[in-house]
């Protein structure tokens, strides 16, 4: 009985977790008012500015997180490479403190 209802409660947390996905971006592939697309670089630039661009969002309209006018896959290529640049990656090397604390026993 125990081991359904946490069934149940992973696939209710699953449906939640999905309802929560961004719908798609209908201004793709599509140019700004000065007839730019923003491409790999740019998507790049971004991503390493993110948190700067996101404090400053929260106090002003104008500006956004992303650029939903994009050249598509290579610019969200670009946007995730740059915030992995600048947060330091997968953060794989995390679990090494743990061990370092060890060899000093």
């Amino acid at each position: 009985m125990k081991k359904k209802i946490i069934c149940l409660m992973i696939v209710a947390l699953l449906f939640s977790l999905g309802a929560c996905a961004a719908g798609p971006n209908e201004l793709v592939r599509t140019p700004d008012t000065e007839g730019a697309l923003a491409g790999f670089w740019k998507g790049l630039w971004h991503g390493m500015i993110f948190v700067i661009t996101f404090i400053i969002s929260l106090f002003n309209d104008n500006v956004s997180v992303y650029e939903i006018h994009n050249s598509g896959h290579l610019y969200d290529l670009g946007f995730v490479l740059g915030i992995l640049l600048i947060t330091g990656g997968s953060g794989a090397g995390a679990g090494g403190a743990g061990r370092n604390k060890r060899k000093c026993e």
